[in-house]
C-alpha cells in the first residue's frame, strides 16, 4: 500500500477504504442544545448563518463552558432560499444514563435560550423547561461548509429517510468525524453513528424507541471520554448487552476504563492508542496525516485493583 492515499477521493471514501475504525469517534458531550435554523450554514454555523451572530455569540459563550454543545438544525428538504423568521423548534438533551432525557419548545425568538440554566442542564436537570419527547430524534450531518462529505452523503442518507419517522430525522450542523459520513447522532442517548445508510438508521431508531442500542456502525455514546467509548462498547460486545442505560463508565487509572452493570457485575477494559496507516486527510482537501485510534485489547471481569491474581485475557474481535 503506498504511503499516502492517492487521487481525488474523498475523506470518507479514504476512510471506509482503510477501514478506519468507528469505536471511540463520537464527540464528548454530556447535553445537547438543538436550535431550528432555517437557511444555508456556513463553516462557523452560530456565526455564519440566518441566526443573529450576536445570539450565536452569546449562545457558544454560555453553553461551552458546561460542556452543553450547541447544534443548528433543520427540517429535511430545500432550505436554501426560506426565510429567516417564524417560530422554530429547540431541543434540549440530558445523555447520561442515569438520568437521559429530551425536552422541546417552539419558540418565537431564540434569544430565549439565553434564559437557560446551563450549569444545571449540564447536571441533568431541565427544571420543567419545554414538553417531554418520548420518541428518539436522529440528527445527521448536512454542514457543506465543514466538508462536502457531510454534504453529499448526509443528504443522501436524509433524502433516503424521507417519509418515514415524522419529525424524528433533522439535518444538523458539524457533529465532528465528518471522515466517517453519513454521521448521525440519537438523542437522548447520545449514541453517534458513522457510515450510516437508511437500513442501518432505521435499526437504530427502533432500536432506540424501545429501550436499546443497535451496536453496527456505533462510534460511541457521547457521554464519555473516548477510551470509555471505546470500553463501552468492547463490553457491549464481549457480554451481548443492547440495554441503552445497562452500563455506566469511570476511569480506571492509566490506561484503564472500569465498566459496570446496572446489575452489578464489573469489567476492567484496557485501551490503548495507536497510529493508523498509511497518512490520510481527515478532512476533504486537507493534508494527509497520520491518525490514531484507540481500541479494547484486554477485558478483565475483575476491577482494577481488587484482585492480585492474573486476569483472563478476553480479547475483543
Amino acid at each position: 500500500m503506498p504511503d499516502t492515499p492517492a487521487g481525488d477521493a474523498s475523506c470518507a471514501t479514504l476512510s471506509e477504504s482503510l477501514n478506519e475504525p468507528l469505536p471511540g469517534t463520537a464527540a464528548v458531550a454530556g447535553s445537547w442544545l438543538c436550535l431550528e435554523q432555517r437557511g444555508p450554514w456556513g463553516h462557523n454555523a452560530l456565526l455564519q448563518s440566518h441566526l443573529d451572530p450576536a445570539v450565536g455569540r452569546a449562545l457558544d459563550a454560555a453553553a461551552g463552558p458546561a460542556e452543553v454543545r450547541v447544534q443548528l438544525i433543520r427540517r429535511p428538504g430545500r432550505h436554501a432560499d426560506e426565510p429567516p423568521g417564524g417560530p422554530r423548534r429547540a431541543y434540549l438533551a440530558h445523555t447520561s444514563p442515569t438520568g437521559s432525557w429530551l425536552r422541546a419548545a417552539d419558540l418565537a425568538d431564540p434569544a430565549e435560550l439565553l434564559d437557560l440554566d446551563f450549569a444545571a442542564i449540564a447536571a441533568g436537570r431541565h427544571d420543567g423547561w419545554g414538553r417531554e419527547v418520548a420518541e428518539p430524534l436522529l440528527l445527521v450531518c448536512t454542514n457543506g461548509r465543514r466538508d462536502r462529505c457531510c454534504a453529499v452523503l448526509g443528504r443522501e442518507l436524509v433524502a433516503g429517510l424521507r417519509g418515514r419517522h415524522d419529525d424524528a430525522v433533522w439535518e444538523t450542523t458539524h457533529t465532528g468525524g465528518h471522515r466517517f459520513a453519513p454521521a448521525a447522532v440519537l438523542l437522548p442517548s447520545g449514541y453517534t453513528y458513522g457510515r450510516l445508510g437508511p437500513h442501518e438508521a432505521d435499526a437504530a431508531l427502533a432500536a432506540a424507541a424501545s429501550g436499546k442500542v443497535a451496536l453496527e456502525r456505533c462510534r460511541g455514546r457521547s457521554t464519555w471520554t473516548r477510551a470509555g467509548q471505546v470500553a463501552e462498547l468492547a463490553v457491549r460486545d464481549h457480554i451481548g448487552e443492547h440495554l441503552i442505560d445497562a452500563l455506566r463508565v469511570e476511569p480506571a487509572g492509566g490506561d484503564q476504563v472500569r465498566v459496570t452493570h446496572q446489575d452489578g457485575r464489573m469489567w476492567t477494559v484496557t485501551v490503548h492508542e495507536r497510529e493508523l496507516d498509511p497518512p490520510r486527510p481527515n478532512s476533504c482537501g486537507k493534508a494527509a496525516v497520520r491518525p490514531t485510534t484507540l481500541a479494547a485489547v484486554e477485558i478483565s471481569d475483575a476491577p482494577a485493583g481488587v484482585s492480585d491474581s492474573p486476569a483472563p485475557d478476553r480479547r475483543p474481535n
